[in-house]
């Protein structure tokens, strides 16, 4: 298999960095996320890009950013949270081992505060984070070789979980 150990998904504030970050250590491997990789090349937040020039423009560079690591990075990759939802990105996704992390509308609150910072989340954002999540999920679990849900769980343990349930031996 080409391409990354380990490719994360999953909502905003699930937890794909900290717990990508967690895997890339237990597997002494790399750890990239695309959503840094576009603030670097991009010299200016996400948050930036979607105002100024819209979510059609961000998801057009965010397709290219996930191209570009799927075929370079060999450790642990996290894909942003709308990345799945250009067809193109799913079908590169296919033949990767891609864990869907899962959470529920609470621990999202919990987590995120589902805060303005988020510009998909700007007005009303508990309503908005499960329309989201009806949008999305499908697409999370048609890409997903296992779905690990974070409910309730700490990092280290939604890390082990991947771990088991990929099957991947720690370094």
């Amino acid at each position: 298999m080409s391409g990354p150990l380990l490719v994360l998904v999953g909502p905003m504030g699930v937890g794909k960095s900290t717990v990508g970050q967690l895997l890339a250590e237990r597997l002494d491997a790399g750890y990239r996320d695309t959503d840094d990789d576009i603030v670097a090349e991009q010299g200016r937040a996400i948050s930036d890009i979607f105002v100024e020039e819209g979510e059609a423009a961000f998801r057009a560079i965010e397709k290219q950013a996930v191209r570009r690591a799927l075929s370079e990075h060999r450790g642990v990759l996290a894909l942003g949270g709308g990345a799945i939802l250009e067809a193109d990105t799913r079908a590169l996704l296919a033949g990767q081992r891609v864990v869907y992390l899962s959470m529920d509308v609470e621990e999202a609150v919990k987590r995120t505060g589902l805060n303005a910072a988020r510009p998909l989340l700007a007005v009303n954002p508990r309503k908005q984070w499960r329309e989201l999540m009806e949008a999305r999920r499908h697409l999370y679990e048609e890409v997903a070789t296992v779905v690990v849900p974070t409910d309730g769980r700490t990092p280290e343990e939604v890390a082990q979980a991947a771990l088991d349930a990929v099957e991947l031996k720690q370094a």
